[in-house]
């Protein structure tokens, strides 16, 4: 068992009420936190689909170019396949830097707002 603690009870009152957790969805606090992810994540997940996508679509139907030798017997379908472990890795530690520094603490605020520390 990966845990000895007991789930909390139905009746435990340090749970906040649903109206509570409605209120809090609705507030304007919710609000920025859900514009701030999506004003990051969602421009970074579509240039990222435009970028592997470029990349199938070239090697279906470019490839004389993907198959363009740049030196020994590396060519440009390699180095772009290799790019794009590259980027998901940036991506991933870009995220996680965003994160910390801006989506971590107004959630913070607000769990701490929801479990009575207003």
């Amino acid at each position: 068992m990966a845990t000895d603690t007991p789930p909390p009870s139905k009746t435990d009152p340090q749970l906040p009420s649903t109206e509570k957790f409605v209120e809090m969805q609705e507030s304007a606090e919710f609000g920025e936190l859900r514009r701030s992810y999506r004003s990051f994540a969602f421009p970074l997940t579509v240039g990222f689909i435009t970028w592997y996508l470029l990349y199938v679509l070239l090697s279906n139907y470019a490839g004389g170019f993907m198959g363009t030798k740049l030196f020994g017997n590396i060519n440009v379908a390699l180095v772009f396949g290799l790019a794009q472990f590259l980027t998901t890795f940036l991506i991933a530690w870009w995220y996680a830097r965003y994160s910390a520094a801006n989506l971590d603490p107004k959630g913070e605020a607000i769990k701490s707002r929801m479990e009575g520390g207003e």
